[in-house]
């Protein structure tokens, strides 16, 4: 495979990266310096939904990290192995724990929305659960197929 095509998406994985820790950095800071002025009702609802962030923020990072190794290993051709199978389960499972996490938040994100008369809210919270379910089913049948190419390869090279 060309290296220019993973260099790419390397460099994809780093943009993803460096906006999300400027959104954790930067943003949900002042979002909470901001709530300070708030009524504790908006503080009640608001506060629970920033940790939550930042509690789906770790899994985020651990599953680029992951895609970052399985890139890595795509460049040192070695695709189909154990360690890319086991870097597809890591990123299915973090995806999992982010859809879980927003989940848990809905309620949240619902009764924020509603009291702020901001639908967008609640579907941006529905777009990250659906986007992170999908990129779990979507990295649970990778796996299942790297595995079938893994026991393949595994059945030639003891055939040869």
């Amino acid at each position: 495979m060309k290296k220019s095509s993973t260099t790419f998406l390397k460099l994809v994985i780093i943009l993803i990266g460096l906006a999300v820790l400027t959104v954790c950095v930067t943003v949900l800071p002042m979002v909470a310096i901001n709530l300070a002025d708030n009524p504790t009702f908006v503080k009640w609802v608001m506060y629970p939904i920033i940790i939550g962030m930042y509690v789906s923020a770790i899994p985020f990072f651990y599953a680029l990290y992951q895609a970052w190794r399985l890139l890595t290993y795509i460049d040192h051709n070695e695709a189909f192995s154990d360690l890319s199978v086991h870097a597809l389960k890591i990123i299915k499972q973090c995806a999992l724990t982010i859809s879980g996490v927003y989940v848990l938040m809905m309620p949240l994100i619902y009764i924020f929305g509603e009291k702020d008369d901001a639908p967008g809210v609640i579907l941006m919270g529905l777009v990250i659960i659906f986007a992170s379910f999908v990129i779990a089913v979507f990295a649970s049948v990778l796996q299942k197929v790297m595995k079938s190419a893994l026991e393949i390869k595994t059945e030639n090279d003891l055939t040869v």
